[in-house]
Parts: structure tokens; C-alpha cells; sequence
């Protein structure tokens, strides 16, 4: 993982995050701001994103771009034609010279041979999928629009289109899934090969129908059930032969995400469009979370923003500590030399371990990794 070994310069913006808001369903237990798909709208946002990169591009002087990100919502909403148009904006107005990674979320309902050529051939190397599970009942009822067929043809779709860069996405913990349905998920994984893997436990986040329906009772979570699933996914990954780079996320050698290492090691990073975050030097704002408003924002020359705030030298330390713990790199020893006897009980405890001159969490540490950084903080 040769970006982190790079010192970052703080006046140098390496990473660029797209936001697209529109997907084909509402997903209940999805807490990213998104809204289903509206044609009338979609080219006007379009426009309004250019519009965005164009006003960011003479407000910051050093751009080395390594990695591009697609997220949403879902990227791969957007048509042939809409895909053309952003995908050509961006080369039209950035050096691409120095990409290394260009990633682009797709829904398995909306991969066709067409457009997986097409943004293949405009220089996106990465595709990262939500599959979520292969069993038709938890697809039913994480709300997903796709099949477990239909997913595994878009996977051939993507290869056949060139890519050799993939991540599938999945989610354990699922109301109703038991334990046997986890590890054929991972087992039919593991045998289409894809180069990394996320695993994430199902969280109730607010304002998702999945909390609503968490508060009111009608949905239960069980802690020691999606601990167990959390170590079977880790046992049966690492044996596999995928390295566990973060705390839900596996990776063949040399295809770990860089662009969400990016996040983790503190880089600048900016976002464009509605609700992305952006942290550039000692600042972090993050975008107005509603599609029509940015669009107004941006047509009336007001800078699209929700909130900022200014990043002190203390809030810095904490999130390297923090997010550099969920990594496998972990953290240099001498960033949190201040607390020697947590330190001390936590290495003898064995949920941390020595690297060098780095401590970073063992497969025990990792079950807690939220309270082992509260510790430092």
C-alpha cells in the first residue's frame, strides 16, 4: 500500500468525491441522503455539478488527483448518455495523468454491457457493487431491487467489460438471517474471486425505516449474534486468502480501496454535490443535503454549503488515533505515547498489538475498536 507511506502536503488535493443522489428504490435501512430518480431533474443537477468543479478549481491552485470516487445514491442510476456527460465534464476540465484509482458504485439492477464498456473506456478502474447478500429472503428484506441472479450476471457483465478491479458489498446482522445463510453468502463470494470485499454489520441509523421500525420494537438487534457473524467473516476471509486492511473491509494484495484509505489517513479530499463533505487544510464543510436546493445554490452563485467547521491541531490528533486504529497499518506508537498505562492494559489484554514502531488493533480489539479509541481521546 504505497499511499501510506506518502506525506501528506497540506495544500495538495489528491482525492475527489462525486455524490449522486438518485437510486432506482429507497432502501430502508440506508442513512445516505438520496431521493428515487427524476428525469426532469437529473440533467439540470448534471450542469449544476460541473458548475460546482468549475468554482472549486479556481478557488484551490494544487491538484494531483489520485483517486476519483462515484458514490450515492446510486451512480449507475444515471443513463449511457448522463454518464457520458458528467464522466466527460470531468476529463474536459481535470488532469487525470496521476489517477490510480477511479471508482464507480453500480446497483446490480443497473449494470448493462453498454455502460460498464462505456465508463470503462473513459478511465474508471474500479467498480464497487451493493450486492448485500446472496439469499433471496434478506434481499427482500433489506428492500433491494436486484436478485441474487441478477447480481451474479452483472458481475460476469463487468468482467467481460474489462474490469479487474472489484468490490462487492455486504451486510450481516440482518433481521431473520441466521448464521448458515452468512457463511454461504461469503462462501459464494469467495468462489466469483473479486479482488475486495466489505462486510458490514446492519446498523440502525436515523432517519431509515429500519430505525423507525427498531424503535417502536418491531425490529430487534442482537449484539453477541452479530459479534459472532463479525469473527466468522473475519476467520473465513483471512483463511481465503484476503487481508483485512480495515475493520470491514478485505482485500487482495494490492487492491485495497485507496481512495477511503485516503479518508482514514487524513488526506484532503473534496466532495461534490448535495450532502458531500469536504475537508480541505484546516477546513470541513459539508454540502447542502437536498438536491433542489444545490442546484438553486449554484445557479444563484451561493456556495452550496450546510455547515463548516474549522479543524484545530487537537480535533486532527483525535480522528488520526480514531479512524488510523481501524486500519491494519494502525497507529505510530508515539501518537498516543500520552497514555501509557491504557497502553500498557491494552497490550497485555491483547486487543492491541506492536508493529514496528506502530500499535494497532488484534482480531480480539477489533470486536470493540470504538471503545479501544475512546480511550485515546
Amino acid at each position: 500500500m504505497q499511499i501510506l507511506n506518502e506525506i501528506e502536503d497540506p495544500d495538495v488535493l489528491r482525492h475527489l468525491y462525486v455524490h449522486i443522489p438518485f437510486c432506482p428504490r429507497i432502501c430502508p435501512y440506508c442513512s445516505f441522503y438520496k431521493e428515487t430518480s427524476d428525469r426532469n431533474r437529473t440533467q439540470a443537477f448534471l450542469d449544476a455539478l460541473l458548475v460546482e468543479l468549475d468554482r472549486r478549481l479556481d478557488q484551490m491552485s494544487i491538484w494531483k488527483l489520485e483517486t476519483i470516487f462515484f458514490g450515492g445514491g446510486t451512480p449507475s442510476a444515471l443513463s449511457v448518455k448522463q454518464l457520458e456527460f458528467i464522466l466527460s465534464g470531468l476529463r474536459q476540465r481535470l488532469d487525470l495523468s496521476n489517477i490510480r484509482e477511479w471508482t464507480l458504485e453500480m446497483n446490480p439492477a443497473t449494470v448493462s454491457l453498454e455502460k460498464a464498456k462505456m465508463i470503462c473506456d473513459f478511465g474508471v478502474n474500479r467498480i464497487s457493487m451493493g450486492v448485500q447478500s446472496w439469499n433471496p429472503k434478506i434481499l427482500e428484506t433489506l428492500g433491494r431491487v436486484h436478485t441474487a441472479q441478477q447480481a451474479e450476471r452483472s458481475f460476469e457483465i463487468l468482467r467481460d467489460a474489462g474490469f479487474k478491479n472489484l468490490n462487492l458489498d455486504f451486510i450481516f446482522g440482518v433481521p431473520g438471517q441466521s448464521a448458515l445463510e452468512w457463511e454461504e453468502t461469503l462462501g459464494k463470494t469467495i468462489g466469483l474471486e473479486p479482488e475486495h470485499i466489505s462486510a458490514y454489520c446492519l446498523t440502525y441509523e436515523e432517519d431509515t425505516d429500519f430505525f423507525r421500525r427498531f424503535s417502536q420494537g418491531e425490529l430487534t438487534q442482537d449484539i453477541e449474534r452479530d459479534a459472532a457473524f463479525y469473527e466468522l467473516t473475519m476467520a473465513i476471509l483471512e483463511q481465503a486468502g484476503y487481508c483485512q486492511y480495515e475493520i470491514s473491509n478485505y482485500a487482495r494484495h494490492g487492491f485495497e480501496c485507496l481512495h477511503n484509505l485516503g479518508y482514514w489517513l487524513g488526506h484532503n479530499y473534496l466532495g461534490l454535490g448535495p450532502s458531500a463533505f469536504s475537508t480541505v487544510g484546516s477546513r470541513r464543510w459539508k454540502n447542502t443535503p437536498d438536491t433542489r436546493r444545490y442546484i438553486e445554490q449554484i445557479r444563484a452563485e451561493i456556495e452550496p454549503v450546510a455547515f463548516e467547521e474549522m479543524l484545530s491541531g487537537e480535533i486532527r490528533r483525535v480522528e488520526e488515533i480514531a479512524f488510523g486504529l481501524r486500519t491494519s497499518i494502525g497507529v505510530s506508537e508515539s501518537r498516543i505515547a500520552s497514555w501509557p498505562q491504557e497502553l500498557s492494559s491494552l497490550l497485555s489484554d491483547g486487543y492491541l498489538e506492536k508493529v514496528e514502531n506502530h500499535v494497532r488493533l488484534t482480531a480480539k480489539g477489533k470486536m470493540v475498536a470504538d471503545a479501544v479509541a475512546e480511550l485515546f481521546v
